[in-house]
């Protein structure tokens, strides 16, 4: 076995190179920045046991492929996001945290209209049945029917139920608090 002094710089090297690519897989999980640093933590935990007791270890490791280190990424990321459903913690991102997405570019104005349309939303979301709320909040954000069905470990035909009684329901309140669509005709 490798001094531990090689097994770290190698380790370092390999995270080093593929920072980039592990954050990017925690940010299309929606993961917060403590939550990359958690998902790097794990890619390093793991690429070290998966070659822990080798005589090359270090170099394995130095050598691993960054699809490897992707997959492994992918996994801790998807981990993470497991275990908080285990610990029924929520999931979702809150609508108010994607606003600054929505205003970007716009003038005061509309920054303030869409403001203010986001926390009506907030509110109409907070009077619907509450195990309809996870699935219309994730939707909203733009996560697929078939992602927000693997993540909450539900079937599809569940969720699916679930997000058009839910998005039903939502445009049952926005409509009875004057809110409309404006329709393309």
């Amino acid at each position: 076995m490798p001094p531990p002094d090689q097994l770290s710089a190698a380790l370092e090297t390999v995270i080093d190179r593929c920072a980039e690519m592990i954050r990017r897989v925690a940010w299309r999980h929606r993961l917060s920045d403590a939550d990359v640093h958690e998902v790097i933590q794990e890619v390093r935990i793991r690429l070290w046991r998966a070659h822990e007791g080798g005589e090359d270890a270090s170099e394995q490791i130095a050598t691993a492929p960054a699809s490897y280190v992707y997959r492994t990424a992918m996994s801790a990321a998807l981990d993470l996001l497991r275990r908080r459903r285990a610990r029924r913690a929520d999931l979702t991102v809150e609508i108010d945290e994607q606003e600054e997405f929505a205003t970007a570019g716009n003038g005061p104005e509309q920054t303030m209209e869409a403001s203010e349309l986001t926390a009506q939303v907030a509110r109409a979301i907070e009077t619907i049945p509450a195990s309809r709320r996870p699935v219309v909040r994730m939707y909203l954000v733009g996560y697929p029917r078939e992602e927000i069905a693997r993540l909450l470990g539900w079937s599809e035909a569940k969720t699916r139920n679930l997000l058009y009684r839910g998005l039903a329901d939502l445009r049952e309140r926005l409509t009875a608090m004057g809110i409309a669509w404006e329709s393309e005709t």
